[in-house]
């Protein structure tokens, strides 16, 4: 499995010669970006805030690649042609499984109104070699999820797990490698020096990418 990591929470799966995009969204996006976004397979999307959906971009991409995501989001984007998907659903392509699990977005009074989250999901990419969960932006909750590559927040600012809870939810689901996304935002930056101290504290094997950066898992 290659992955790619994009800014913010997107990712660039590629795998079984097909290829997943997870979350492609606006904040520090680059035009070169569209021509790697179109050969898509399929695009899986938590939610609608716009640093995980860039609805004008995906409006352009080619209309035969699917696009999955919640009810809320096509709520929210009436030009785009959404594949409702909720909790427990498993979406199928060729000997990979997606599979459609819980997330939880933290609230905070910035979120107040059409910014406040009401639906939201995770997904777990299985292609039969390697389990990779994307989270989502979520605050830690109770499940039996397994897989052996974590994509998750780190930043917290009651949004997001932060490092200590991330660096928990790693170990509770079995990841042998963990990601840290959803660091590009001003607004809520990351502290390096407190996701090294919790990581390294619960004996947690990480790897921070750089934006268009790539990496393969045998």
């Amino acid at each position: 499995m290659k992955i790619t990591k994009f800014p913010q929470s997107c990712l660039f799966l590629e795998t079984k010669d097909k290829k997943i995009l997870i979350d492609p969204g606006n904040l520090k996006y680059k035009e070169e970006y569209f021509a790697i976004w179109n050969t898509a397979d399929v695009i899986l999307i938590t939610h609608k805030h716009p640093d995980h959906c860039n609805t004008e971009v995906l409006q352009k991409l080619d209309q035969s690649i699917k696009i999955y995501s919640t009810e809320e989001v096509q709520n929210a984007n009436k030009s785009l042609t959404i594949n409702i998907v909720k909790e427990k659903d498993v979406i199928e392509l060729e000997g990979i499984k997606m599979e459609v699990v819980h997330a939880v977005h933290g609230y905070q009074p910035l979120l107040k109104g059409e910014k406040e989250i009401h639906e939201n999901v995770g997904y777990i990419v299985d292609d039969g070699q390697n389990r990779l969960y994307a989270t989502s932006d979520t605050i830690c909750f109770k499940n039996d999820y397994q897989a052996d590559i974590l994509c998750t927040p780190v930043t917290g600012h009651g949004l997001t797990m932060s490092a200590f809870e991330a660096a928990l939810y790693a170990k509770e689901v079995g990841a042998v490698l963990t990601l840290p996304i959803h660091m590009d935002n001003p607004a809520f930056p990351p502290d390096f020096k407190f996701m090294e101290e919790m990581f390294q504290k619960y004996e947690v094997d990480y790897e921070i990418l750089e934006n268009d950066e790539t990496i393969e898992i045998e």
